[in-house]
């Protein structure tokens, strides 16, 4: 299902301090398929934050991340191989006030699962930012997002933002247990696609935006229709589609 009543909001300064932005949630597979087209794709969203998922991880992957950032006019903020796979880009229109790359509970033979995070601001507004992307093991997975949780009750900040490749659908226990806590901006105010997975016919939303209670969600959703994003390019830039938000973060007093 697509829904886009109206243009998605452009990034921008309020007059009282608070800011809209955009943030991107993309899986993108460790850069193996185009990445010419993913970074079409990314600019196109004109993202503020990017919350990354399956970054590089192994041979020369800082080189890698910090291409990808290059390509899309964006910076390397924290995570790649250090957070197991999650990693942020962020625009320079944030400020960085700091960063911490979270490793999860190894399970034995599954896939070691970590968080990026940060804190940054934006004009008035100050926000932490996760990234995520949890198991494909039902009870590994709801655990993780209960790690998840209590990771960002520490991060001591007024709002909040999660982002990632869930590996379940809003109807599992593990999007619900977020979705308990938290704002599915998909949600609050449904834009652009639906569905996530697989980028050729997709079928089921594995891929989310949640925001705290305090933020206004203006739109969330698959930027199918984006202008500058094609249905060749998300096709080709990995195997997830991308979830795109805006989002109007209140001024900190």
């Amino acid at each position: 299902m697509v829904t886009t009543p109206m243009p998605l909001p452009d990034s921008r300064t309020e007059p009282d301090g608070s800011a809209v932005i955009r943030v991107l949630s993309y899986n993108v597979r460790s850069l193996r398929d185009d990445t010419e087209a993913l970074a079409r794709v990314i600019r196109a969203c004109a993202p503020d934050l990017v919350c990354v998922q399956e970054a590089p991880r192994f041979f020369r992957w800082r080189k890698a991340a910090a291409r990808l950032a290059a390509m899309t006019d964006l910076v390397m903020l924290s995570g790649g191989a250090t957070a197991a796979g999650p990693m942020l880009l962020c625009s320079l229109r944030a400020t960085v006030e700091r960063t911490e790359d979270v490793l999860l509970p190894l399970t034995p033979g599954q896939h070691r699962r970590g968080l990026a995070t940060a804190v940054v601001r934006f004009a008035g507004a100050r926000l932490g930012v996760v990234s995520c992307h949890l198991s494909l093991r039902s009870d590994e997975r709801h655990a993780q997002a209960g790690l998840l949780l209590d990771q960002l009750d520490t991060m001591d900040v007024p709002h909040a933002v999660v982002a990632g490749d869930l590996n379940d659908v809003p109807e599992g226990r593990a999007f619900g247990r977020l979705a308990g806590r938290l704002q599915d901006c998909r949600t609050v105010r449904p834009w652009g696609g639906e569905h996530t997975f697989p980028p050729g016919s997709p079928d089921r939303r594995i891929d989310a935006v949640f925001a705290t209670g305090g933020i206004e969600v203006l739109g969330c959703g698959v930027p199918a229709e984006l202008p500058g994003v094609t249905d060749a390019d998300l096709r080709a830039a990995t195997d997830h589609l991308p979830v795109l938000a805006a989002l109007r973060v209140p001024a900190t007093g």
